[in-house]
């Protein structure tokens, strides 16, 4: 029903604005009809459009603590649409300035069911789902009051010194100052995602952009990886929670969630927590949690937004750049694995892998693979071998075999990477299909190693509470010598950080390319200098034994299966529920279209109110109260309930979902009834009967049903005619058994469990992903240390180098000449090369190779004097960022660069004048002086 201005006052905003703590009938928090007296301007400017001069009258200002206006709301009748205030809006708050001078107040026009949020001079307008407290308001007047420039805020590179990182976090402070709100960093896994958003905030906070920060994860274990992170980088900021904290705390600066957290702290009233509240959110793992449910989290807040993700970016799907408002392919910036690993000195750990299949796997289990000796087992216990016959795709599905997970678990101990001993895995992941899966590859390691006690491998599975916390199974795994093998199930997956991992194990088929690399981005990461732990002393390497042929899948697959997308189960109930409406208004049954009209209208009456999708639709769901919308309800309208009302239904996340399946599944039935749909009504009620009959009459709540749940079991039961009947029977059933489908057992064969021996079909190194180096350079050094290493053993030379003592020009001499006369390919200008170090001398590379003294290649020297240049210069903009990236590798490429190459392609892709037109005259004299050291 459309209300009067005056209506969508009283009823709307007032009671809006009330939410947010401002009553509208004390007038030292508000007034209404302000009275502003307007002079004629001498001339017509942007704040003032018109000669206009007399009285003007605002709708509501918004008073401060110290009652001066803080912000003005101008209101509009529900039928107008809000913009038609915005001008009028914006100069009362410009003449308001005038009147009584102070700051500008912010901007504020709505109809009651949509607002608008306007900092004038800063943003353009914005839509906001409900109005800002008074604190809220006061602390975006001091922001702006005293916000610094953010592109020359420095860049604390103790947090963040990598030059990657500095150009990801110049990237965002730039596009802030250019009033963009929503970005996307796409890091490689182990880049340090965490850390880059985190001296952002830090930055952000320095020069008062931000006051209050939210990082969002997705799971509770990432929760306490990032307060971790947050406390030892910035360890002076107040953060919520700390232990034990339920209800979110209003005084602190840096806060970290989970989706569901936060989602049940926005539609919890009694914790009024303003959708203004914070300055900066930061999502990690962006492509995940939030399209759905969650999703609602964002469209609450809408404040300045960064995604982060390690999803390469051609994989990355077209939602996540919308919700970022980035181009398709184009995040606002990325770093990849390929250009992390091959970086000098390498930021990540590359990988080999092995790949590993079973007989069975590959064969399936059936009459013709399982040994004789196995079959003489299985017939003296009683099972007939022609009736055993598995594809290998079923194993760990329909039939589960000991022998194939034994075999399994014996070849990753004789392949992995072990510790200093050689008899103990290093640290390793095992990636399984299933809880049960985990357990049985728990209890093999048990079996097959006793002497560990039960301690050489365990089970972290998200559920199981001894898994969080200090002492808890992901602590132990990660901080002390046992356990060495974590058997996961979807938990460490992503996100865990665990430098020590040298194994990877994947136990089961992996469809997700995105999920693939993060499960691989487990082992990525390098080791920390200076703080080897005894377990994992180096590490240059991480193994990866594929026993699904994953990596073969995504070879032929690179983006992995086409998953469709599904809709929440409360939307395919309620559209369900439109079709059947439909057809009973054409079939001209009058009585069933009405009855599910009522239905219908109770689940919209039962969305969450509470819920900001809800709220934002309040227009729309006002359209629902016109006089006669429900009575004539045809097509046009039936279509406006599909495309606006059926949507809204994603925000249910608290019902009894097995009630609703069985509810789906009688309308579907109902459906095709109606529809004359004679085998699909057939086929469907045969599923509900099925579902009936798995309820377990030894429950009492069951066994009062006892006599419904025979009876619709018969086919007399089904057989009514009359299809007004046909419908009170239906809900009948759902009324009295669908709450009683959570206690629904399932009556059936699991999977068969067999005890067979397996065996090795093939054992391989798969080449995969970027190659670093060539074989011959790699075979070449290889060949050359050997050599010194045994040589050592007897030549006094060799051996007082390795004692550390000086050797004489003459016998260094004596030295060169005896290898290059036994290896003539020995020589010191093929080490330079081989080594890519220009300036040091045989004896040089005799003591790197043995270890006493480290020497630096080139493009390691190169990349360590432009990274140090960086740190020093953190206030450079991203195209100088950009430019220097360019130029460090134009040298290690060409090992030299001269002044006129600085004006010329490629450079002059960043700018037609090249470096002049990127940096001042001092700057290019400072970085020309860096390129003459590099050469010198």
């Amino acid at each position: 029903m459309t209300k009067s201005e005056a209506q969508t006052r009283s009823e709307l905003i007032d009671w809006q604005l009330a939410q947010a703590g401002w009553d509208v009938t004390n007038p030292t928090l508000v007034i209404q009809e302000f009275d502003i007296l307007v002079a004629a301007p001498a001339l017509t400017t942007a704040e003032s459009p018109s000669p206009y001069a007399g009285h003007q009258f605002s709708d509501y200002v918004l008073l401060g603590k110290n009652g001066k206006p803080l912000a003005v709301v101008e209101a509009k009748k529900t039928s107008k649409d809000p913009a038609l205030g915005r001008e009028q809006a914006k100069q009362y708050c410009y003449n308001i300035q005038k009147q009584l001078g102070g700051e500008l107040p912010f901007c504020f026009y709505t109809n009651g069911h949509e607002h608008y949020f306007w900092d004038l001079g800063n943003y353009p307008p914005r839509k906001i789902v409900g109005f800002p407290t008074r604190d809220d308001l006061e602390r975006f007047q001091y922001i702006r009051r005293n916000r610094k420039p953010l592109t020359q805020e420095l860049i604390n590179t103790a947090i963040a010194g990598r030059d990657y990182q500095i150009r990801a976090i110049r990237a965002v402070l730039e596009g802030i100052e250019q009033k963009r709100r929503d970005f996307l960093l796409v890091m490689a896994t182990g880049t340090g995602k965490t850390r880059t958003s985190i001296a952002l905030v830090d930055a952000l906070m320095r020069a008062g952009h931000a006051e209050k920060t939210l990082f969002l994860v997705d799971r509770i274990a990432l929760r306490e990886q990032a307060l971790a992170a947050f406390k030892e980088h910035l360890p002076h900021e107040p953060r919520w929670p700390n232990v034990g904290e339920k209800l979110i705390a209003k005084d602190r600066r840096i806060y970290v969630s989970t989706y569901p957290t936060m989602l049940n702290i926005i539609r919890d009233e009694s914790q009024q927590l303003s959708p203004h509240f914070f300055d900066f959110i930061v999502i990690d793992e962006s492509h995940r949690s939030i399209y759905n449910t969650y999703g609602e989290v964002l469209d609450y807040f809408k404040t300045i937004t960064l995604g982060l993700t390690a999803t390469p970016t051609d994989i990355i799907d077209h939602n996540t750049f919308q919700l970022f408002h980035c181009e398709d392919g184009l995040p606002t910036f990325a770093y990849t694995f390929e250009e992390a690993v091959n970086n000098l000195p390498p930021y990540l750990c590359s990988f080999q892998v092995m790949k590993i299949q079973t007989r069975f796997q590959m064969e399936g289990i059936s009459k013709r693979t399982i040994s004789l000796e196995d079959q003489k087992k299985l017939l003296l216990e009683g099972k007939e071998i022609e009736e055993i016959n598995f594809e290998g795709s079923q194993l760990e599905k329909q039939v589960i075999n000991k022998g194939t997970n034994t075999l399994i678990v014996k070849e990753f101990m004789e392949e992995c990477i072990k510790d200093d001993s050689g008899v103990l895995p290093g640290k390793t992941i095992f990636f399984c299909s299933s809880m049960a899966h985990a357990r049985r590859m728990e209890e093999i390691f048990d079996k097959l190693f006793p002497q560990y006690k039960g301690e050489l491998a365990k089970v972290l599975v998200s559920d199981d509470p001894r898994v969080y916390g200090k002492g808890g199974l992901l602590d132990q795994f990660t901080n002390n010598d046992m356990p060495r093998i974590a058997i996961s199930v979807d938990m460490l997956d992503t996100g865990i950080d665990v430098r020590e991992i040298v194994n990877l194990v994947f136990a089961k088929p992996v469809y997700s390319y995105t999920k693939f690399w993060q499960m691989i981005g487990r082992g990525t990461r390098l080791l920390e200098s200076g703080k080897p732990k005894p377990w994992c002393t180096e590490k240059d390497v991480f193994l990866i034994l594929d026993c699904w042929d994953n990596f073969e899948y995504f070879k032929l697959q690179p983006k992995g299966k086409e998953l469709k997308p599904q809709l929440p189960l409360p939307v395919r109930l309620v559209g369900l529920r439109l079709d059947k409406i439909e057809k009973a208004i054409d079939l001209a049954q009058t009585q069933i279209a009405e009855c599910e009209i009522t239905k219908v209208r109770r689940q919209i009456s039962r969305l969450p109110q509470s819920s900001v999708i809800i709220k934002e639709a309040a227009a729309v769901l006002a359209q629902l109260d016109e006089k006669n919308f429900w009575i004539t309800l045809n097509h046009q309208r039936l279509e406006f309930l599909r495309t606006e009302i059926k949507p809204l239904f994603r925000t249910v996340s608290e019902a009894d979902f097995k009630a609703m399946r069985f509810e789906r599944d009688l309308l579907e039935y109902s459906l095709a009834r109606l529809s004359k749909e004679k085998e699909k009504a057939a086929t469907l009620k045969d599923g509900i009967v099925e579902q009936i009959s798995e309820l377990p009459l030894a429950i009492s709540f069951v066994q009062a049903e006892e006599e419904l749940i025979r009876t619709a079991q018969s086919n007399h039961y089904w057989a009514k005619t009359d299809a007004n009947e046909l419908e009170d029977a239906l809900d009948e059933l759902n009324s009295r058994l669908g709450p009683l489908m959570k206690f629904r057992e399932r009556i059936g064969p699991g999977p068969m469990h067999l005890d067979l021996q397996d065996a090795i079909h093939c054992k391989e190194m798969v080449e995969f992903g970027p190659q670093h180096e060539s074989v011959s350079i790699s075979r070449y050094r290889e060949m050359v240390e050997t050599m010194i290493a045994e040589l050592t053993t007897r030549n006094p030379i060799l051996q007082k180098i390795k004692n550390g003592e000086e050797v004489s020009s003459g016998e260094a001499a004596a030295l060169a000449e005896l290898l290059h006369a036994e290896h003539p390919h020995i020589t010191e200008d093929l080490l330079r090369r081989v080594y890519n170090i220009r300036k040091a001398h045989f004896i040089q590379f005799i003591r790197h190779i043995l270890g006493i003294e480290i020497l630096k290649s080139f493009p390691e020297t190169v990349s360590e004097t432009f990274d140090q240049f960086i740190r020093q210069h953190t206030n450079l903009s991203s195209r100088q960022l950009e430019f220097l990236n360019l130029l460090k590798g134009f040298i290690i490429e060409r090992e030299k660069v001269e002044k006129k190459d600085l004006i010329n392609a490629p450079f002059t892709v960043i700018h037609p004048q090249g470096i002049r037109g990127v940096f001042s005259p001092a700057e290019i004299n400072e970085i020309v002086q860096l390129t003459e050291r590099l050469a010198a």
